[in-house]
């Protein structure tokens, strides 16, 4: 049997990096797994906040229905955009070798924009674009580390407050496209809720004639 000499120092130093490897992808893996999920829902605000409209009048109803609307999806979407394009753009950043910032910034917008669409469309699909670069980012950082170049990227991330002019029409079009898409699919989800309620009712006449006839009557 072979001898083995314990050095808690020795110990240390060797598990040290493993640990901090560990307590860091944690940290990472659960960050991603609510951002990606975050993102991808197609109501991204659950805050209802139309359930605090205490009016009584229909006008007021209507009138306070569009603040609050206008709360949650002008004043607080542009904020998780905003977000979200930042967290993308520092990935890109450490992804990209050698990128220009416009580049990075480009792709960044154009992939919030494309979970967005795709959130309308399918739920499971933006999620997995969602995770597909933060990921893949951490697939990278696990097989080669020395592919980061932590200065250069630091050095992108840093010219960011010289791009203010492209930030500001970025986010008028992310926040543009949500209203298209949220406008859009509430006018179609009417069309198809009337369309429902037409069958419902053309299968209770075909059940019970009588009811044509009140119909008519």
């Amino acid at each position: 049997m072979i001898p083995i000499n314990f050095d808690i120092h020795e110990a240390i130093e060797v598990l040290k990096p493993l640990a901090f490897f560990v307590l860091g992808m944690t940290v990472y893996a659960i960050f991603i797994f609510k951002f990606y999920r975050f993102l991808a829902r197609k109501d991204i605000i659950p805050l209802n906040l139309n359930q605090y409209n205490r009016a009584e009048h229909p006008l007021l109803i209507k009138t306070f229905s569009i603040f609050f609307y206008l709360i949650e999806y002008i004043i607080l979407f542009p904020i998780f955009t905003f977000f979200w394009f930042a967290v993308f753009v520092v990935l890109l950043s450490f992804m990209a070798k050698g990128q220009p910032l416009e580049s990075i910034l480009l792709v960044s917008i154009a992939v919030v924009g494309v979970i967005r669409v795709t959130a309308y469309y399918n739920e499971d699909l933006s999620k997995d674009l969602a995770k597909m670069l933060p990921f893949a980012l951490l697939g990278i950082f696990l097989v080669d580390i020395s592919y980061f170049s932590f200065g250069e990227s630091f050095d992108t991330i840093k010219q960011i407050p010289e791009m203010q002019g492209i930030l500001i029409y970025y986010l008028v079009f992310v926040v543009a496209l949500e209203f298209v898409l949220r406008v859009s699919s509430n006018t179609i989800s009417l069309f198809i809720k009337k369309e429902e309620e037409i069958d419902i009712f053309e299968e209770e006449i075909e059940n019970n004639p009588s009811l044509d006839e009140k119909s008519e009557n």
